[in-house]
């Protein structure tokens, strides 16, 4: 882990996001204490294929409840009909 004071940081900051992009943790300091770190951010799961589609659509539950149009499903939403 690395420390950098922020006119440091302001002066490399393409360095430092490069390095905290690498794994190297770095922390931003004013007057000698820590105030920021940068981290990268981690992408959730990965891209969905088309694959990925099929698989889900040969598993699709159908609807248990009958189709209606939205204004009739909210209508019954609100009275408690369903």
């Amino acid at each position: 882990m690395s420390e950098h004071s922020v006119q440091d940081a302001e002066r490399n900051l393409t360095d430092l996001i490069d390095r905290a992009l690498a794994g190297e943790g770095v922390v931003i300091t004013r007057d000698g204490r820590p105030v920021a770190t940068l981290n990268p951010i981690r992408r959730a799961g990965r891209p969905i294929t088309a694959e990925d589609l099929d698989w889900l659509a040969q598993r699709r539950v159908p609807m248990q409840v009958p189709m209606q149009d939205a204004g009739q499903l909210v209508r019954a939403l609100r009275d408690d009909e369903w």
